[in-house]
């Protein structure tokens, strides 16, 4: 089991940048694909980004593609979420997720464990 707990989220204006964080429990952490959701009031939650448990395959919805990053360090157990050039829609509470495949999984219930949410804000 996998316990997620993610960080960094903010206020920020159009235009600006964050970086997520999001810290993993356990020793096996290298042997799941990690990815980042998002969910905006009165929407679906919806994939952002993901990456491979070697940290090299990574994948991203079409929106953030050029602005966002996701990246992971398998010795400090974390995963990474860079968001660049920030807009307005980009406000949504984001999670963290973890999920035991390695085929690049842009589906929710395809992940195992969640994170609590942190929430990011983007002013126009």
């Amino acid at each position: 089991q996998v316990q997620l707990v993610e960080s960094g989220g903010g206020l920020v204006q159009a235009g600006g940048s964050l970086r997520l964080s999001c810290a993993a429990s356990g020793r096996t952490f290298r042997s799941y694909g990690m990815g980042w959701f998002r969910q905006a009031p009165g929407k679906e939650r919806e994939f952002v980004a993901g990456v491979r448990r070697n940290g090299v395959t990574t994948y991203y919805t079409d929106s953030v593609k050029g602005r966002f990053t996701i990246s992971r360090d398998n010795v400090r157990n974390t995963v990474y979420l860079q968001m660049n050039s920030l807009k307005p829609e980009d406000t949504a509470v984001y999670y963290c997720a973890a999920t035991t495949s390695n085929s690049g999984s842009y589906y929710g219930n395809e992940y195992n464990y969640w994170g609590q949410g942190t929430q990011v804000t983007v002013s126009s």
